[in-house]
């Protein structure tokens, strides 16, 4: 049974898209916002050669930096001052989220409401700037380092390149973060998450023209694919689109009853509602700590650069993506990290004082300890099933690299599947937020006319 604001938001037509002016101006902007992300990732760092990276990126863009590539939209392919993106913030999030599990005075903060959500953005941005520094530096040594088409990388390697390419990638992450921001609020849907989705979006049909170009022979060195073959992946990857959208969309209900009250002299009906469970509570956090917990080996090697020991050598072949040990660890580490995070987005306990404090009950077990021990084991099932399906369709692309000797592109699935997919419903329920909004405000003018009139 569909809820009035379901049924309302069924109404909704063009018409009523056309008549919301506000809707519009946000829109304008975020799609300002965005143009602006897109044309910093084609600004290429001070003192590299575009021409020499290009040819060194491809003997690596199957390890740390084309990972990176795939999220930061091109700017690693092209060394561009957006070469980081915003994952250090991402990364940064993570971290500030676990350790409020953990750290009493950060699991304090967080219970304080909207002034102790500040702090806590306050000390992530503090550990995004350490993240990107970090970061920032292994690049520069990386790039020192690399030689493409017999010429070095950098231009005029030493001391000052490494500063100015630490503080401009670092900047650009800042810059990125600051832009987030405005996209929420001054725009429409999460900023940061569709900096990521823009990066991701963006590569897709150069993606798609590779994959049919396989079919042609006319792939990377010649690299090409049985017609039939790029057919099914192409269906294949269609299929996957819908069953994200299905897996992100269902929910289970949870029946929370609410006891008749007295309200003045007139006694108030029992009211019923239900408690949304989403079966991937998680989103897409626990791939990306997975990932980038995996990628810590080649970040070490690039820092140290051709003079890394044997041993971190081999860790870096080992841990390669599309290699067995790296899809087995990948496998277990999103596994443990679904039930790790879900654990920390949503507390049962919490949810159980909630529902006592405000008279709800779940009929059959009493409030308190009993609705939390009954959530917990819906909860506890609900992950096994978002941590299986995660799992599924972040492994299926390294499995398809894995067969094709990394010609198949990656868009096809993983994390960054993910991303699109949950960002893509995110922003279309806010659109459409904004247009119930708009219907609700044009109701509530047109009964003050009529009641003047009369």
């Amino acid at each position: 049974m569909t809820s009035a604001a379901e049924q309302f938001a069924q109404n909704i037509t063009f018409s009523s898209f056309a008549k919301a002016e506000e809707l519009k101006k946000r829109l304008l902007f975020t799609l300002g916002a965005l143009i602006v992300y897109r044309l910093g990732t084609y600004i290429p760092l001070p003192g590299i050669n575009p021409a020499a990276f290009a040819q060194a990126f491809q003997s690596q863009s199957g390890g740390l930096l084309g990972t990176l590539n795939i999220f930061a939209g091109g700017a690693v392919e092209r060394m561009a001052i957006f070469a980081l993106n915003i994952m250090p913030y991402i990364s940064a999030s993570i971290i500030l989220q676990l350790m409020t599990a953990v750290i009493p005075t950060l699991e304090k903060l967080k219970k304080e409401g909207e002034q102790g959500r500040r702090q806590i953005n306050q000390y992530t941005r503090y550990l995004t700037v350490f993240l990107a520094t970090m970061q920032g530096y292994f690049i520069a040594v990386s790039l020192q380092s690399s030689v493409g088409t017999g010429l070095s990388v950098v231009n005029n390697p030493g001391p000052f390149f490494i500063l100015t390419t630490v503080v401009t990638l670092v900047g650009g992450v800042m810059f990125l973060l600051w832009l987030g921001e405005q996209i929420t609020a001054r725009g429409v849907g999460n900023g940061v998450s569709l900096l990521i989705f823009a990066g991701i979006v963006a590569e897709l049909p150069r993606a798609a023209a590779g994959l049919f170009a396989l079919g042609r022979g006319a792939g990377p060195s010649g690299a090409s694919l049985p017609g039939g073959t790029v057919i099914v992946v192409a269906a294949l990857a269609l299929a996957l689109v819908a069953f994200v959208v299905f897996m992100e969309r269902s929910q289970r209900r949870i029946l929370v009853q609410y006891p008749r009250r007295q309200v003045g002299m007139r006694m108030t009906q029992g009211e019923k509602s239900h408690l949304p469970l989403k079966l991937n509570p998680s989103g897409v956090i626990p791939p990306i700590f997975a990932s980038s917990l995996l990628l810590l080996p080649a970040t070490a090697a690039g820092a140290i650069g051709t003079d890394s020991p044997e041993v971190l050598q081999n860790l870096q072949i080992w841990f390669a993506p599309g290699r067995p040990l790296y899809i087995a660890l990948y496998a277990a580490l999103i596994i443990s990290f679904t039930f790790v995070y879900t654990s920390i987005v949503f507390n049962v306990e919490d949810v159980a004082d909630n529902l006592k404090k405000y008279g709800g009950f779940i009929q059959g077990y009493r409030p308190g300890q009993r609705t939390a021990e009954y959530l917990d084991f819906v909860v506890s099932r609900l992950t096994v099933i978002g941590a299986v399906y995660l799992t599924a369709v972040c492994i299926l692309p390294e499995l398809l690299k894995m067969g094709s000797n990394n010609a198949i592109p990656v868009y096809i699935g993983g994390t960054s599947l993910l991303i699109v997919v949950s960002v893509t419903l995110d922003t279309v329920g806010q659109i459409q937020g904004h247009l119930i909004a708009q219907q609700y405000e044009s109701l509530i003018k047109k009964s003050k006319l009529r009641g003047s009139r009369t």
